[in-house]
């Protein structure tokens, strides 16, 4: 990898724009809305490792019942 890619993440670039979008975040953002006939339906988790192995997790509700979730596990490496 050329140099560059060492110094990643860059706090640098990391931090631009953080003033903007943390109030959004912090409003609208939730880790499970539950509303009468609106909600979370879905949760997705990806990992990267440095080596570019991925772990994409997503539970999906079936449905619509708030006590049924099915959830998958997909794991592949990124190409170079």
């Amino acid at each position: 990898f050329p140099t560059f890619f060492s110094q990643l993440p860059d706090p640098a670039i990391e931090d631009q724009g953080k003033d903007y979008i943390r109030p959004i975040l912090n409003k609208y953002a939730a880790l499970c809305v539950r509303c009468p006939n609106y909600g979370t339906r879905t949760n997705t988790v990806v990992l990267i490792d440095s080596e570019g192995r991925v772990t994409f997790t997503e539970r999906n509700m079936i449905n619509a019942d708030v006590n049924q979730w099915k959830t998958s596990t997909y794991e592949f490496k990124l190409h170079s």
